[in-house]
């Protein structure tokens, strides 16, 4: 199972509460709702419906979850509320219970047992398995080389500081990019894939 990363990040590597002023606030991280005015329906929209319409299943660190849980499940009769809905998807967490996992088609992944988890998941099954915000999961997932892909939304801003998805532990990682669009409001959507070793 290939494991992609798609996220919204700054021209700085900030990737933070993109979505609204209350969504992450955690360092004083004041800048929430960056990524809306750069939002284009067409590319960058569309650049989502691709990665989803890609995805056999997500996959959520808790706080990732908790917050997709709260917000989809009330937009359906849409057709990506209701691939949303309906798609498989795992979070990582060691909080949550499974009684706690309202949202359908919701499995647990305790935290201890993640990384090996994924590693099994990603050899013993076809599709791909689709990372959506979670940047402390994202950032353990690019450490011990489990992302096949990077689609990464680069907003035309800096925002000073804030949380990354990039490991600062001394990883290197070759990735190549393979394809670019780029959306009137100055967005551009690169997709890298997993360099081969050669």
């Amino acid at each position: 199972m290939r494991i992609v990363i798609t996220s919204f990040i700054s021209l700085d590597g900030v990737v933070q509460a993109p979505g609204g002023p209350e969504e992450d606030t955690d360092g004083g991280f004041a800048h929430g709702g960056w990524s809306q005015a750069f939002f284009d329906p067409e590319v960058v929209g569309g650049a989502f419906d691709a990665a989803l319409g890609g995805a056999d299943a997500l996959l959520f660190g808790r706080r990732t979850w908790q917050t997709m849980a709260g917000a989809w499940p009330e937009r359906a009769g849409d057709p990506f509320a209701d691939r949303m809905n309906s798609i498989r998807k795992y979070v990582v967490t060691d909080t949550l219970t499974d009684d706690d996992l309202t949202w359908d088609n919701t499995n647990r992944i305790p935290a201890g047992e993640a990384v090996a988890a994924l590693r099994k998941l990603r050899e013993s099954e076809d599709g791909g398995l689709l990372v959506m915000g979670s940047s402390r999961l994202a950032r353990t997932l690019l450490s011990e080389d489990l992302v096949d892909e990077l689609r990464l939304i680069l907003m035309p801003v800096i925002l000073g500081g804030g949380k990354s998805i990039f490991p600062d532990d001394g990883t290197r990682a070759a990735f190549e990019l393979v394809s670019t669009a780029a959306a009137p409001t100055g967005a551009q959507i690169c997709v890298y894939r997993r360099a081969v070793a050669g």
